[in-house]
C-alpha cells in the first residue's frame, strides 16, 4: 500500500467531499470540488515534458514508478461523472479504460464507496474527443462503451464500425470545445476530468474551460533533440503575451522526490 502523501501546504476553505477514511488518510487530507467544475490530471518531468507520442503509455515512464501518482490518478478519477482525452491519448494507451481501480487496484473498493457516496455509477463515462474521426475502432475502451465527440466529417469517417455500445455524437462541422463540455453538462456530468492529451488540454485553456489543474511534477529530466516529438503540458494554444492565464496554488503535496501540485486556474 502506498504512503500517504505529505501535506506542505493547502488554501483554507477548499471543499470537502464525504471521502472513505483510507482516502482520506492516503491523500493526507480532505479532497472535494465546488461544482461544476472542470479538472485536469498531468503528470509532468523536471522540465516540462508529459508525453512522448512514439512511445505507448510513457506517461509511466515520466511518473518514475510513482505509486503515489497511481493513486492519485485514481482518486481523481473515481470524482468524475466523464473523463474526457483526445484521439492522441487514445493511441497512446492502447489498453486503457480509464477506469478508477485501474492505475492502483490496491485501493479499489474504497474508490468504489467514494462514487457510491456521491451518488455517481460505477466508472465514470469516457468520451474521446476527435475532429477527423481517426481514432483505432478496436480499442478496448469503445467496446465496454464511450462517447466520441466529432465533427460531422468525422462521424462521416467513421461511420457504423464503432462496436454498438458506443456513442458518436457530431457537432457542428468543427469541434469546438464550449460545444463539447456544454453537451457533457446537458447529459448531467457536474465534474468533468480531463487526462489530456496537450493539444486537447490546451483548447479547453484556451477556451477558459479548466477550472483546476492537478500536476505531479516527476525527478525525471526528459530532455529535447531533433525532430523530437516530446509534448509538453499545452501543445497548440499560444497563451502568452496575450491570454493571461494564471495559476493560484490551492494545494502542495510530497512523497519523496514527486511533487503533487493543485492550481486553480484563473484570467
Amino acid at each position: 500500500m502506498v504512503s500517504p502523501l505529505d501535506l506542505l501546504f493547502e488554501s483554507e476553505g477548499l471543499p470537502s467531499f464525504d471521502l472513505p477514511d483510507e482516502l482520506a488518510r492516503l491523500y493526507g487530507g480532505p479532497l472535494g470540488f465546488a461544482t461544476p467544475r472542470l479538472y485536469a490530471n498531468f503528470v509532468s518531468t523536471l522540465d516540462g515534458v508529459v508525453a512522448i507520442s512514439s512511445v505507448p503509455e510513457s506517461n509511466k515512464i515520466i511518473a518514475a514508478g510513482s505509486e503515489a501518482d497511481r493513486f492519485l490518478i485514481g482518486l481523481l478519477r473515481a470524482f468524475a461523472g466523464v473523463i474526457v482525452v483526445g484521439s492522441g491519448t487514445l493511441h497512446g494507451s492502447p489498453k486503457g479504460l480509464w477506469a478508477p481501480d485501474g492505475p492502483y487496484p490496491a485501493a479499489g473498493d474504497a474508490l468504489a464507496e467514494l462514487r457510491r457516496r456521491l451518488s455517481l455509477p460505477f466508472e465514470p463515462e469516457v468520451a474521446i474527443l476527435t475532429r477527423s474521426g481517426s481514432v483505432d475502432v478496436d480499442h478496448p475502451v469503445f467496446e465496454k462503451g464511450a462517447l466520441v465527440l466529432t465533427t460531422i466529417w468525422g462521424k462521416a469517417v467513421l461511420g457504423a464500425r464503432l462496436p454498438a455500445a458506443s456513442t458518436i455524437v457530431a457537432l457542428g462541422e468543427e469541434l469546438d470545445p464550449r460545444e463539447a463540455v456544454a453537451w457533457l453538462r446537458e447529459r448531467g456530468h457536474s465534474l468533468v476530468l480531463t487526462e489530456g492529451g496537450p493539444t486537447v488540454f490546451g483548447s479547453l485553456v484556451a477556451a477558459g474551460l479548466v477550472d483546476e489543474l492537478f500536476l505531479t511534477v516527476s525527478p525525471l529530466l526528459a530532455g529535447r533533440g531533433e525532430p523530437d516529438d516530446r509534448l509538453q503540458l499545452i501543445e497548440d494554444a499560444p497563451l502568452l503575451p496575450d491570454a493571461g492565464v494564471r495559476g493560484r496554488l490551492l494545494s502542495a503535496r510530497a512523497q519523496g522526490s514527486h511533487l503533487f501540485l493543485r492550481y486553480e486556474l484563473t484570467r
